[in-house]
């Protein structure tokens, strides 16, 4: 199994709006592809801004090239991230899981 991070920032009075949206739009999108095993929202709340940490789960590189394209490090966007995120990190970190407890 293969873990795939992405991290992004957005302002502080929009992150509740950023959540329902991620909640709404992206975590459908991700659970919707074959070979999704899962995935996690994680947010942490700083001074001038919140971050968020997609954390998802997937049976192989091939089920991430279904979700997002032929360039396994490169992060997907949506069109509504534009009036959201700071700024657009360009890839994201893979990491393969060696043990899980559930």
């Amino acid at each position: 199994m293969i873990a795939r991070l992405w991290h992004g920032r957005v302002r502080a009075e929009q992150a509740d709006a950023y959540a329902a949206f991620l909640e709404a739009r992206a975590i459908p999108d991700y659970r919707s592809v074959a070979g999704n095993r899962g995935v996690r929202i994680l947010r942490r709340d700083a001074d001038d801004a919140v971050h968020f940490v997609t954390l998802s789960f997937w049976d192989s590189e091939a089920a991430i090239r279904a979700f997002a394209g032929d360039d396994l490090i490169k992060a997907k966007y949506y069109a509504e991230d534009a009036g959201f995120l700071l700024e657009f990190e360009p890839e994201v970190v893979h990491y393969t899981v060696t043990a899980s407890s559930g």
